[in-house]
């Protein structure tokens, strides 16, 4: 997802779970929270399948409100970043 003012990535949004697309939910990651390795030239997540499933998500079938700040704080306090839009 890339913040609209600003042209830079604020999330990765990841599917997570389900079968043929049923109940699979999709996951905004903080940019931030990504680590690029040269090596296997893929961004990485330290996160554990626990932690994933915890994490906040929003149904694949669903919108999700980017312009609500109370939804993206909760998703960064999971994640322990900086709001992205503090950082700018």
């Amino acid at each position: 997802m890339v913040d609209k003012l600003s042209g830079k990535v604020a999330y990765a949004v990841l599917s997570f779970g389900g079968f043929i697309g049923i109940g699979q939910k999709h996951l905004p990651i903080p940019w931030a929270r990504l680590k690029y390795d040269l090596d296997r030239q893929a961004y990485q997540l330290d996160l554990s399948d626990q932690e994933l499933s915890q994490a906040p998500a929003y149904e694949a079938n669903k919108e999700f409100d980017w312009g609500d700040r109370r939804v993206e704080d909760a998703i960064h306090g999971y994640y322990k970043t900086q709001p992205y839009w503090g950082a700018f």
